[in-house]
């Protein structure tokens, strides 16, 4: 079996996870933070939304170098929420999908301000920067969703909404 192979059904499930509890997002809430050093509901909602997008830079580059004061993507809607989702989750499939053993095996950097934050075989960056880093950011969504009392769906199981 390759790394693809393994890598595949769990990036499938997080990401179809995390599609279940974007969904549920509600778009008039979209400005609205729990603290002042938060991001908003609606920046958090796109963090994760983009996330997919990151395996396939991840796979297809040797880096990818950041800039202070470099704006990130900021759905202002629901409909576009989940259209760049869906889009960087297929993107990000399709690489997994694609990639040899050798190139996963290679290694990749993150760079920001021109210095390297880490570099470690795509392998490794695909656990933690893609998968890992955007099940984080989902566990935020649901506690920023419970905070406004919107039902969460259940990720592994039911939720307390789910059980009535």
């Amino acid at each position: 079996m390759t790394l693809s192979q393994m890598l595949l059904p769990e990036y499938d499930q997080e990401f179809a996870n995390a599609r279940k509890i974007l969904a549920v997002v509600p778009e008039d809430k979209f400005g609205w933070k729990p603290h002042d050093k938060s991001m908003t509901l609606g920046r958090l909602a796109s963090h994760v939304a983009e996330t997919g997008h990151w395996a396939d830079v991840t796979i297809h580059t040797d880096k990818l170098e950041l800039t202070p004061g470099q704006k990130p993507f900021n759905a202002t809607t629901s409909e576009e929420l989940l259209s760049a989702f869906d889009k960087n989750t297929a993107a990000g499939h399709a690489a997994i999908e694609g990639v040899s053993d050798q190139t996963l095996g290679g290694m990749w950097s993150l760079v920001y301000g021109g210095h390297t934050m880490f570099s470690m075989p795509r392998a490794a960056v695909l656990r933690m920067m893609v998968m890992s880093h955007m099940i984080h950011h989902r566990a935020q969504l649901s506690v920023y969703l419970r905070l406004l009392d919107v039902s969460v769906p259940g990720m592994y199981g039911p939720s307390a909404d789910d059980r009535g």
